[in-house]
């Protein structure tokens, strides 16, 4: 499996502290079936901006360091990156990180609302190749009032990204629903951990992936895992057309 978010660089901001919690967190991805993990440090977030310089340094210590200890993981390169007006300018001039150096891009909405500016900037994105993936959206209190919110993204050309802990109702059960609902109608198209530590913001990889073979069949597991392999080698994902959630958004799935 590939996880394409994750924490797991040390000191960087809220994820791993030191170098041993890192390696800790490696140890529990690969018991958890991961083979290949994206690093993606906040940039930009309100109390952690990390640099690129910093990420790729430690990525690389980090990789030497699994290698000795034969650890089975392999480390990429990412941020995510906290909405700003000017993210469009940041990626040309190889400011910011893409995804694994791709065309896609992890980007986080605030936690609070959706600023009236992301319509013209996704547009803005694409239009210069880069493809916004919407980090955990699920957390927007926004899209949980109102999923036509990422609908209308997501129709425009946006991907986005469930979590495994909401997925495994780790968050509760009405952000479940939400997750589980985001993949059925066609508006989340990758799942990835957003790992912090090993504790209570770790991969829960395999409860997540039981629950959604489980309620929403195979075949939409299979798309999500696949999405994975084909956005580290910046390949197009397999997106199917969007559909709206009905009003009673909340049913259907239990």
């Amino acid at each position: 499996m590939i996880d394409v978010h994750s924490h797991i660089t040390f000191g960087l901001d809220d994820g791993a502290k030191n170098l041993n919690e890192s390696i800790e967190m490696a140890k529990l991805a690969v018991k958890e079936g991961i083979k290949t993990i994206i690093a993606t440090p906040h940039h930009g977030h309100p109390l952690y901006s990390t640099g690129k310089e910093d990420v790729v340094q430690t990525v690389e210590i980090l990789r030497e360091q699994l290698q000795l200890r034969k650890i089975p993981l392999d480390i990429l390169i990412g941020q995510e990156i906290r909405l700003f007006e000017e993210i469009d300018h940041a990626l040309l001039s190889k400011n910011v990180l893409s995804l694994n150096d791709t065309e896609y891009v992890l980007v986080e909405l605030p936690s609070s609302h959706i600023p009236k500016y992301v319509e013209r900037l996704f547009y803005d994105l694409l239009v210069q190749g880069n493809i916004p993936i919407i980090a955990h959206p699920e957390r927007n209190a926004e899209i949980v009032e109102n999923p036509d919110k990422l609908y209308r993204l997501v129709k425009n050309g946006a991907l986005s990204q469930v979590t495994t802990a909401a997925v495994a109702g780790k968050l509760g059960k009405k952000i479940q629903k939400l997750s589980l609902q985001l993949i059925e109608y066609d508006l989340s198209h990758l799942i990835a951990s957003d790992a912090h530590n090993t504790t209570n913001r770790s991969f829960f990889w395999q409860e997540a992936l039981k629950v959604i073979e489980k309620k929403l069949g195979s075949d939409k597991l299979a798309l999500l895992e696949t999405n994975s392999v084909d956005l580290i080698s910046n390949s197009p994902l397999t997106k199917n057309q969007p559909t709206r959630i009905p009003d009673r958004r909340f049913m259907g799935i239990f």
